[in-house]
C-alpha cells in the first residue's frame, strides 16, 4: 500500500516526536585502589612485606607493596579458616568443642611444641593455638574428594591439593595471594561461600583475637619455611568497628619470622597499621 504525501508526512512527524530511549545506566565505578607506603612498619623485617586492606562498605582497597600482594604463597595455618568451615559443613566436627585426644604413638611431640598442643584440643583451641596435627587429622577425616570439592566451591587460591590431603597447605602446592586472602575473607564474613549460617557463626566466634569497647579484631596467623632459617609469615582477618568491617592481610618474609614475629607481635603490628590508616582511633 502506498501512502499519500500528507499521510507520509504525518508518520514522519509522529516518529520524530517519539520519546527517545532512556540512556544506559552508568557502569558501576570500580573500587578505588590506592598504594600506601608503610615502610616504617616493616623496617625491622629483614625481607619483603605487604599489607592489603579492603573497606567492606566502599570497596576502597589500600595496598603496601602491590607486587607482593598479587603473588601467591603457601597459606600455612591460615588454611585453618577454610578447613574449619569444611569440617563443620561435612560433620567431621560437630561444633567448636569437638575434641581429638592427643596420641603420642601417632604424633611425636617436638621440643618446641606449646603445652596446649598435647592437651586434647578442641576445634576452638586447636584453631586459636594453631595445633597443626589436629587439623591434619581433621583433613584426613574430610578426605580428598570432599576437600577438593569445597576448596573449588570456595575458589580458594590455585586450588592445588597435592601431594596429600594432610600436607597440601603446609608444605604442598596450594598457593594464595594476600589479595585473594582478603577477597576470600570478605565472602566468609558476608555468607557468600554456600555454607550454613551456623558454620559461619562458629568460625567467626573462634577467630576473635581481641575485643575492646571500640573494635573487634579477628584473624589467623600462619608461618611457612622458605629456607632452613628463612620463613614467610601471615596474619589475615578482619576488624569490626561499629557497623563497618575492614578485611586485611599481612604477609612478610625474613630470618626466623616465627621467633622474631610471633602471633602477638603480628597482631600488634596490624593494629598499629590500622591506626595509621585511620581505621582504628589512635587511642584504641
Amino acid at each position: 500500500m502506498r501512502l499519500s504525501f500528507p499521510a507520509l508526512l504525518l508518520v514522519v512527524l509522529l516518529v520524530g516526536c517519539a520519546e527517545p530511549p532512556p540512556p544506559e545506566p552508568p557502569a558501576p565505578a570500580s573500587p578505588l585502589v590506592e598504594t600506601v607506603v608503610l615502610d616504617s612498619f616493616f623496617a625491622s623485617v629483614d625481607g619483603p612485606g605487604t599489607f592489603v586492606l579492603v573497606d567492606g562498605q566502599t570497596g576502597h582497597i589500600r595496598i603496601h607493596n602491590p607486587e607482593r600482594a598479587r603473588s601467591r604463597f603457601l597459606p600455612a595455618s591460615t588454611f585453618k579458616i577454610p578447613n574449619t568451615l569444611i569440617a563443620l559443613e561435612t560433620g567431621v566436627a560437630d561444633g567448636p568443642d569437638f575434641s581429638l585426644p592427643f596420641d603420642p604413638n601417632k604424633t611425636t611431640p617436638q621440643e618446641w611444641w606449646p603445652e596446649a598442643w598435647t592437651q586434647d584440643p578442641t576445634l576452638r583451641t586447636a584453631f586459636q593455638n594453631s595445633v597443626y596435627w589436629y587439623y591434619q587429622e581433621i583433613a584426613r577425616r574430610i578426605g580428598p574428594e570432599r576437600m577438593d570439592a569445597y576448596v573449588a566451591q570456595f575458589a580458594y587460591g590455585n586450588q592445588a591439593l597435592t601431594p596429600t590431603v594432610d600436607l597440601f597447605w603446609l608444605e604442598g602446592d596450594l598457593r594464595i595471594s594476600p589479595e585473594e586472602q582478603v577477597a576470600f575473607l570478605r565472602r566468609v564474613y558476608t555468607g557468600d561461600l554456600g555454607v550454613s549460617e551456623r558454620t559461619t557463626a562458629i568460625l567467626k566466634a573462634i577467630m576473635v583475637l581481641e575485643e575492646t569497647d571500640t573494635y573487634r579484631l579477628s584473624g589467623k596467623t600462619g608461618t611457612a619455611e622458605v629456607t632452613p632459617t628463612r620463613e614467610m609469615g601471615w596474619l589475615v582477618g578482619y576488624v569490626e568497628r561499629g557497623s563497618n568491617v575492614y578485611y586485611y592481610a599481612l604477609n612478610m618474609e625474613g630470618e626466623q619470622v616465627w621467633e622474631q614475629w610471633p602471633p602477638q607481635k603480628r597482631k600488634e603490628l596490624v593494629i598499629a597499621i590500622l591506626k595509621a590508616l585511620l581505621v582504628l582511633p589512635a587511642d584504641a
